[in-house]
């Protein structure tokens, strides 16, 4: 019996929570106990909510979850690997989406700056970034995982269930954006979201958002480790400065949209195969 496509996308959601909940908290006890602490006192902290996860914890823990998801959900083939949209040959909008990536840095933290949210992460995504196996983690699984969970699962079975694709492209990165967890985060991850959406949608692959989001996260990861925590920090911190950036990043990601959207298309039958295959 078919799900109901609402269904499915709460039930993709709870797994994804579900399984970095149990990931996260057994690398905290499996680690705790490995350098010589008690169970009862482990156990103990655990009760009274004191959880707190090295960066080094954290890699490890970001780490297993991204394989395990992955695995669970194509195992249950709420994705399907296919190969047919790289044989496509499509370079240029591959080429394309990696420059529209690096227009939308400026513009986004410009206007995470604007809207002055708090940060839940408390510093340990910054250290992750500094660390050689972060760029595993952050540029590498990162990117796989979450665009197999949000578009190559939950997006898809939306742009089933809903009548207009936009509706399900902004349901899709509502989902994202709130499952990253961190009021900072937010803004950016929504607004990427759409964008991934989008080319999910236009492509039928997971394909272009993989190489969108990497360039975003390997961008933060290689700004971080030159000194610059920012990429606006480059241009300097006055008005005129960050107003020619964002002016700057425009002239760069708007021709990258509009070479998109005439280049961007499924691979040759897969519009009738969407609800089974993904890439």
């Amino acid at each position: 019996m078919k799900r109901n496509p609402i269904v499915s996308v709460i039930l993709y959601v709870i797994v994804f929570i579900l399984i970095q909940f149990v990931v996260t908290y057994a690398v905290f006890f499996i680690w705790n106990l490995a350098e010589g602490r008690r169970l009862e006192d482990v156990s103990q902290t655990f009760a009274s909510g004191g959880v707190s996860l090295s960066f080094k914890m954290m890699i490890v823990a970001q780490a297993v979850f991204s394989l395990l998801t992955m695995a669970v959900f194509l195992k249950a083939k709420w994705c399907v690997v296919s190969r047919s949209y790289l044989r496509s040959r499509p370079w240029l909008v591959l080429l394309w989406a990696a420059i529209a990536a690096l227009g939308t840095l400026i513009p986004s933290e410009v206007l995470e700056g604007l809207m002055p949210l708090p940060d839940w992460s408390d510093g340990t995504l910054m250290q992750m970034l500094g660390n050689r196996w972060g760029f595993l983690v952050i540029c590498i699984l990162a990117p796989l995982v979450e665009e197999l969970v949000f578009r190559g699962a939950i997006l898809r079975v939306l742009l089933q269930g809903c009548q207009s694709h936009w509706v399900a492209i902004v349901i899709s990165a509502l989902i994202f954006a709130v499952v990253h967890a961190n009021p900072i985060q937010m803004p950016h991850a929504f607004l990427m979201g759409l964008l991934l959406g989008w080319m999910y949608y236009r492509t039928r692959s997971v394909i272009p958002g993989i190489l969108v989001h990497w360039v975003n996260n390997t961008a933060a990861y290689v700004l971080y480790n030159l000194g610059y925590s920012t990429s606006t920090e480059i241009w300097g911190t006055n008005n005129t400065s960050i107003t020619l950036a964002v002016v700057f990043s425009l002239l760069i990601f708007i021709p990258a949209i509009f070479q998109l959207h005439q280049r961007m298309k499924p691979a040759e039958g897969e519009l009738e195969v969407r609800s089974k295959k993904f890439f």
